[in-house]
């Protein structure tokens, strides 16, 4: 082929057209080639692309602008950059100075308080109990008190030095040093020897985690004989407990050493030596002082001591509430049940980083409750309740009298006024001595008798099997295959008021019969509808009886409610011989009675104040001020009620209760009751003896009931004896006589 030089623009199209020749012999030649192998074609030739000189110059011109836009456009972003870095430096160094500078002192104080612990020390004062009448019943008195606080870098080895010279200074009761406390102390002294008591082997498998710290600690306790311990005399085993006690609890709260009868040459001695008793110190605690005695003291409750801090029975309790375990604390009744109020505030300590303590906020007393309670009635209803109980034990048939309940309440909104129980038990001595039982009223029930037949009496008249004025004749009934049932007398025809005057059974028998839809017979069988239970436990409980009153106080009774549905059971429930109910309950039924049928919660608490700081006032703010809650009321006409009111004013008038309200019986009312209990007198769990139980129930005065009274006798007679102990209405008569005597 020859080859073609190329000039200028004719080169150029000589070129194309010599190109255009070539690319069309190709394409032949490709086109056999495909035909050939039967394969399609995909290569497309590249073409080179010829750019003219103008072009060309353009090119570059346009590229040299474009580079001088971007050089542009780069110099103005490291200006910014550099800008923002000038900026956040700045911002950085302003925030620098503003914490090392300006909040310096905040952040310090953040840092001290992050590496701080804050803890309560000392106990605080509970607060004061008084009675309606705002008479002071309890108070807290000074008590001289040796404490130990631990202090910075104090040893072991210090510690038990301590305690040898306090044990010099004092006289220390240890009679409740344990063989576990004096171990503890013996291994404290003598690490070298304890840890020889655990063998190679066992050590081996302490280093391959097989025992761990508190197993080797167990074993060298379990090793430590009486003769390890026979080196310690009287003087050691003094500062064992000193020790014990100097420990217990949390590390950095005060150990109560010891705090009863503490002499003031103890105090005085241990005050001189602070320091060189590092954490040894001396100040007045307090205690719980009773200025009646003995008098309402049960039902007050107990406060564990400073050693017995919180009792393990109320450990979940008392710590899922924010207290530690040698907190002091009520333990029962009203100290336990208002603990939320009577609980002082204890002092606040901040423990510094350098170990030093810096005082946050004082100790307060407990706020200040006052009770419903009248002092002067509750002392003068234990008085007579003692004599009598012990009086009546020396009487005939009372072989199986131990105790007596009384209560003594206000139907207008069920406030407790006086409430006792006393116990007659044997002396050591063989002597008779009386002992308080009074949280038996809320504990204990009794079988209550005639007194339940006024709300007997509403069944039968709201279910139509009576009306007012029916008579029905009292005359012993018969049911086959059962004993007869009669009154305590043949009564005769009487009417609805002379049935209660009197307490006729069989009228209350004859009513049940007519509520039950019964058919009587004499000497006949007998069926009734089996909701006739239902009606008279729901009467009852409208009372109060068979249920929870409410009261303000722990461990409340329900009661036993039977489970019979057999007809007789349903006569005998009639007349309060079924079903037993705590006295409590039986205080709640006379209320309702007397005040027209409204059923209040009982109680106890009737203000609360926040302690005084000013000491020319007696209290501080008011929180909390008892209102009258009414729990239900009566479901029958307002008529029935005030025809019983009449029933059982009729009692005390003239009838069986004539006597039981002193000297107020022309302006009481209440109602007597005796039956017939059965108790286990040879302690094989069975019941195997009968006896007579009495109570009675009372208010007055009888137009506008501002007191009302309960007295229960369980047991206080042999079955048929032929005299029964009149101790109720003694209790009775006397303990209103004096309410009126007060409060006339």
């Amino acid at each position: 082929m020859k080859k073609i030089k190329l000039n200028g623009s004719s080169n150029l199209f000589r070129s194309n057209k010599l190109n255009k020749k070539r690319k069309k012999v190709r394409l032949n030649n490709n086109n056999n080639n495909l035909l050939k192998s039967h394969k399609p074609l995909n290569k497309k030739r590249k073409v080179k692309k010829v750019i003219k000189r103008d072009e060309y110059i353009s090119l570059n011109q346009r590229k040299k602008k474009d580079d001088k836009k971007l050089l542009d456009m780069i110099e103005k972003r490291y200006a910014f950059i550099i800008i923002i870095t000038i900026l956040l430096f700045c911002g950085i160094g302003a925030r620098l100075f503003q914490l090392q500078v300006l909040d310096k002192e905040m952040y310090q104080e953040k840092l001290v308080a992050a590496t701080e612990k804050t803890v309560e020390s000392g106990t605080a004062p509970r607060g004061r109990i008084y009675d309606r009448n705002y008479k002071l019943l309890v108070d807290n008195e000074a008590v001289k008190t040796i404490y130990y606080k631990k202090e910075s870098n104090v040893t072991t080895e210090k510690e038990v030095e301590i305690a040898y010279e306090v044990g010099k200074m004092i006289d220390i009761d240890y009679s409740k040093l344990s063989d576990k406390i004096l171990k503890n102390f013996w291994y404290i002294n003598h690490k070298k020897e304890g840890k020889n008591k655990i063998t190679d082997k066992e050590w081996e498998e302490y280093k391959l985690r097989k025992l761990d710290d508190d197993d080797i600690e167990d074993m060298i306790f379990e090793r430590i004989t009486d003769e390890d311990l026979v080196i310690y005399d009287e003087d050691d085993k003094e500062a064992s407990y000193i020790y014990y006690l100097m420990n217990k609890g949390y590390s950095y709260a005060e150990k109560v050493i010891k705090n009863v009868n503490v002499t003031d040459s103890e105090y005085a001695l241990i005050s001189e030596n602070i320091d060189t008793l590092s954490g040894v110190n001396t100040k007045l605690d307090w205690d719980r002082v009773y200025l009646y005695g003995d008098v309402f003291k049960s039902i007050l409750g107990n406060v564990s001591s400073s050693t017995q801090g919180i009792p393990s029975e109320l450990a979940d309790y008392y710590l899922k509430n924010g207290y530690s375990l040698d907190d002091r604390v009520g333990i029962s009744y009203l100290e336990y049940q208002y603990e939320n109020y009577l609980r002082g505030t204890k002092a606040k300590y901040r423990v510094k980083s350098d170990n030093t303590y810096e005082l946050i906020s004082e100790g307060e007393r407990g706020d200040d409750i006052v009770l419903s309670i009248d002092i002067d009635i509750q002392k003068y209803l234990e008085e007579v309740l003692s004599e009598e109980v012990l009086n009546t034990k020396y009487e005939p048939n009372t072989t199986y009298y131990d105790h007596s309940f009384a209560v003594v309440s206000s139907p207008v909104d069920g406030s407790i006024l006086a409430m006792a129980g006393k116990r007659v038990v044997k002396g050591d001595d063989g002597a008779y001595k009386v002992v308080d039982y009074t949280p038996g009223i809320v504990t204990t029930s009794v079988t209550p008798g005639s007194i339940v037949k006024g709300a007997s009496m509403l069944v039968g008249y709201k279910y139509g099997a009576i009306d007012i004025g029916s008579y029905e004749t009292d005359e012993c009934i018969k049911i086959k295959a059962t004993p007869l049932k009669c009154s305590w007398r043949t009564l005769g025809y009487i009417n609805d008021i002379n049935a209660l005057a009197y307490s006729s059974n069989v009228y209350q028998y004859k009513i049940a019969i007519k509520v039950g839809g019964g058919n009587y017979v004499y000497d006949g069988p007998l069926s009734i509808n089996e909701d006739a239970f239902t009606k008279y436990r729901d009467m009852y409980s409208s009372f109060g009886l068979g249920v929870k009153t409410g009261i303000d106080l722990p461990n409340e009774s329900l009661g036993y409610s039977g489970k019979s549905k057999m007809p007789g059971h349903l006569l005998d429930f009639s007349i309060g011989q079924y079903d037993t109910y705590t006295p409590i309950q039986i205080s709640q039924y006379i209320n309702t009675l007397a005040n027209g049928g409204v059923r209040y919660q009982p109680f106890l608490l009737k203000e609360v104040y926040k302690s005084s700081k000013d000491k020319k006032e007696k209290f501080g703010e008011k929180v909390y001020s008892s209102e009258a809650k009414e729990l239900g009321r009566v479901d029958v006409d307002s008529k029935y009620i005030d025809r019983v009111h009449e029933g059982f004013r009729a009692v005390v008038s003239y009838g069986l209760g004539y006597g039981y309200m002193g000297y107020y019986n022309d302006i009481g009312a209440g109602k007597t009751g005796t039956s017939q209990s059965f108790i286990d007198t040879d302690s094989d769990g069975k019941v195997d003896t009968e006896t007579i139980s009495t109570s009675f129930v009372g208010y007055a005065p009888y137009d506008n009931p501002k007191m009302s009274i309960v007295v229960v006798s369980p047991d206080v007679a042999i079955a048929d004896a032929t005299v029964t102990s009149g101790i109720n209405r003694r209790i009775s008569s006397k303990i209103v006589n004096k309410y009126f005597e007060i409060y006339k």
